[in-house]
Formats: C-alpha cells, sequence, structure tokens
C-alpha cells in the first residue's frame, strides 16, 4: 500500500487565532475586569445567526455588560476582550435550521467564520442547558460561560456542566486507487461525499470508522490514519478525518443510512472538484465542508 503523509490543508471553520484567556475564566475579579474594559467588544448574533458586516463579523460596544443577559467569554481577539450573547428563551435558531444557518455564515471571511464556530456551539449549549440534567432545577452560567452550574439554592443539586463536543469520524476509504463515496436520501441530485458517522462510547476513533464504513457500505476498513479535523458547530460535532483501506470492493448498502455509494478514480474527484456543480462525475461537497478538503489532501497524494 502507498505511504501517506500526515499534513492536509487547514479545512474551515479552523484557525480562529484568538487567545482562550483560560485563566481568567475561573477569576470573578479578572473577568470583571475585561467585561469592564472601555475596548471590550460583543459579537451580534441574531439567535444563533451572526450579524453580517460586509463578509465579517459586527462587534459591537460592551458597554460594562448590562442588559445584555447571560454572556460567554471567547477570550482575546488581538488583545481586545470579546463576549458573545447566549439567546433569551425561545430565541434561537436550532441545529434543525442548518442549511439556512451555513448559507449565512459561509459568507463569513475564513478568520471570521473560525471566531464564530466557537461562538455558535457555546451559546447554543447554554440556550439548551437551562435546567439540570441531574435533578431539573436551574442553572446558571459560570467560568465565564464554559460551565454551568446547578443553583443549590434553589434546591437544586449543584452539579456543574460542561460544553460537550460530539466526536464524528469521517472516512475516506480507499481501493487499487479509487475512493468510495456515498449520499444521502435527501442530498441534492448527483452530490456524493465522504462516510461518516458518530463515536460511539467504548471505541477509538479508528474503531468508530471502521463500524461506520462496514455498517453503512458492507466494506471491511483497515490501517486507519488521521488527516485532519474541523469543529462543526450546528451545533457541535468535531468532524475527525480519516483515511484508510478498504479490503475489498463489493458494496453492500444500508438503505436507512445511504441512498448510493460508489467507487470513483482520481480523475473523476479532480474533475468534480474543479467543474461546474452540475457537471463532472458527481457533485462534489462544498467548499467548507471537511470532505472537501480531504479528496483534495487525498489527490495531492497521488501527484
Amino acid at each position: 500500500m502507498a505511504s501517506i503523509k500526515a499534513t492536509a490543508p487547514r479545512p474551515a471553520l479552523t484557525g480562529h487565532g484568538m487567545d482562550r484567556d483560560d485563566h481568567t475564566r475561573a477569576d470573578e475579579e479578572r473577568l470583571a475586569q475585561m467585561l469592564a474594559r472601555s475596548d471590550a467588544r460583543l459579537m451580534a448574533l441574531d439567535g444563533l445567526l451572526p450579524v453580517l458586516q460586509g463578509d465579517g463579523l459586527t462587534f459591537t460596544p460592551l458597554n460594562g455588560g448590562e442588559a445584555h443577559g447571560e454572556l460567554v467569554y471567547m477570550g482575546l481577539k488581538d488583545e481586545t476582550p470579546i463576549f458573545a450573547p447566549v439567546p433569551g428563551e425561545g430565541d434561537t435558531r436550532q441545529a434543525f435550521e442548518q442549511r439556512a444557518n451555513r448559507a449565512i455564515v459561509m459568507q463569513l471571511q475564513a478568520r471570521d467564520l473560525a471566531i464564530y464556530a466557537g461562538a455558535r456551539s457555546l451559546v447554543d449549549w447554554h440556550a439548551r442547558h437551562r435546567y439540570c440534567a441531574n435533578c431539573g432545577k436551574p442553572t446558571v452560567i459560570a467560568k465565564g460561560g464554559w460551565q454551568r452550574n446547578c443553583v443549590k439554592s434553589d434546591g437544586g443539586c449543584g452539579a456543574p456542566h460542561f460544553p460537550r463536543t460530539d466526536p464524528v469520524a469521517i472516512m475516506l476509504v480507499e481501493h487499487d486507487g479509487d475512493v468510495l463515496l456515498g449520499r444521502g436520501s435527501n442530498w441534492p441530485e448527483r452530490s456524493y461525499s465522504a462516510l461518516a458517522g458518530f463515536v460511539e462510547p467504548g471505541e477509538s476513533i479508528e474503531e468508530g470508522a471502521a463500524r461506520e464504513v462496514l455498517e453503512e457500505a458492507g466494506v471491511e476498513l483497515c490501517d486507519v490514519s488521521y488527516v485532519a479535523s474541523q469543529p462543526w458547530p450546528f451545533p457541535s460535532q468535531l468532524m475527525i478525518g480519516c483515511h484508510g483501506y478498504a479490503t475489498g470492493r463489493e458494496i453492500t448498502l444500508d438503505k436507512t443510512e445511504l441512498e448510493d455509494a460508489r467507487w470513483f478514480t482520481r480523475a473523476e474527484v479532480a474533475e468534480a472538484l474543479q467543474s461546474d456543480p452540475e457537471q463532472g462525475a458527481f457533485r462534489a461537497p462544498p467548499r467548507e465542508a471537511i470532505a472537501h478538503t480531504l479528496l483534495k489532501w487525498w489527490l495531492e497524494q497521488g501527484a
């Protein structure tokens, strides 16, 4: 089998370049100082959607943080404290509006897109975790927005809760120089992408990748290696890009997971990535998706 280089292009939604300033989160005095700074800025959000200023995010003066409700301290952007507002109850645009979100979000400049990705995941988590999963009592924001605590004074159990990230293995499966891609039943016509699925409790990334490929396409996977990762804030996944080799080419499709899966040549992938979406052997994943990054990386391995 051919050797695989470890490096890959940087996927979209990465490269925020911020100082997360973790030490300030747990220090109430330092956090108050950040809130009070004259240069502190608030990321403008309409529910979970960014308010755009051209192709960038909009940041407004924080003015001490009063009247903004719950705020998440995102850290320092070029030495400037940045906060993001948690939507009020009934004001969120949840993950099921993913397509509408993406159409607006992907207009952002690369760095702003990465900053927004983190903010969206956090404020969405806060909006959906106002009550304790352990006892059902109200929770309050803590550690600058990187934690919520159940309120003991309100009869709660006092349990701490932390933002979650759900790991998803997304796999480029190779056999004799071809790559296996699949399509979901509700996807646009001719759209194909890398197979993907959530890593389940009690399994490694490699095991999760192999299990998903076997379940969805009936193809056994071996020699799984990591390529690159991408945060995906709809609502809060970590896409873990992998490459592996199939032990055979026969496909046994799970119709509950995929409408179709097939093998594509390097020439077909190159044409799909470079051509008009309506041309070529298939419609390639959009540029913001890590599947697009993985396919470009895969082509470079054979260059």
